[in-house]
């Protein structure tokens, strides 16, 4: 599975300093083929906030995966139909998540989208995509990293406070899915 980096979650977890949380989505990349995790150009350029820029930066130099446009230029049917889609008149980085999710999966390429954004993680499901944001990742990091649950419950907190804003409500549930994996990473031991 491919996974398609957006920049809400970039920004979330780059502002914290913790991009490399995201590396439990790699998957091994066979030869010739594009990387597991991909960011497309326009998402990259939507990443402006600091530190998480400048953490960008540097794990892109770090890490093996992909960033070159896999969507070919402005008149390409995909991003045409994405940009009808999502009501847009120009190409953005939604636009290329969703045109990326059509062209892999009618190349029956399984492809998750890694978004806070509703929209885009709706349109991304009903075309097909797995969905997941910020939370999934610290959960799917709990679980498989073995980070313990405190730790993961200090990474929800700390997202929080530097700019992902949750309810109550969506902090309670991140806590219990954090408390459940952790519970489930000392069960797998």
């Amino acid at each position: 599975m491919r996974a398609v980096l957006d920049a809400s979650v970039l920004i979330a977890l780059g502002q914290i300093g913790e991009l490399e949380l995201l590396r439990i989505l790699e998957q091994p990349v066979v030869e010739d083929a594009i990387g597991s995790l991909y960011i497309p150009p326009a998402v990259a350029a939507e990443v402006t906030t600091e530190p998480a820029a400048t953490n960008l930066d540097r794990f892109v130099e770090n890490t093996q995966f992909e960033t070159s446009p896999v969507v070919c230029p402005a008149g390409d049917t995909y991003l045409l139909n994405a940009r009808s889609i999502l009501g847009e008149e120009e190409t953005n980085g939604d636009v290329q998540i969703i045109a990326i999710v059509e062209l892999w999966t009618d190349s029956e390429i399984d492809v998750a989208v890694v978004s806070d954004d509703r929209r885009v993680r709706t349109v991304a499901q009903s075309l097909g995509a797995t969905v997941t944001g910020t939370i999934g990742v610290i959960v799917r990091a709990v679980e498989e990293l073995g980070i313990s649950e405190e730790n993961g419950k200090d990474l929800v907190r700390r997202v929080d406070s530097h700019g992902l804003h949750m309810t109550g409500e969506l902090r309670e549930k991140a806590y219990e899915l954090v408390e459940d994996a952790a519970t489930d990473s000392d069960e797998g031991r």
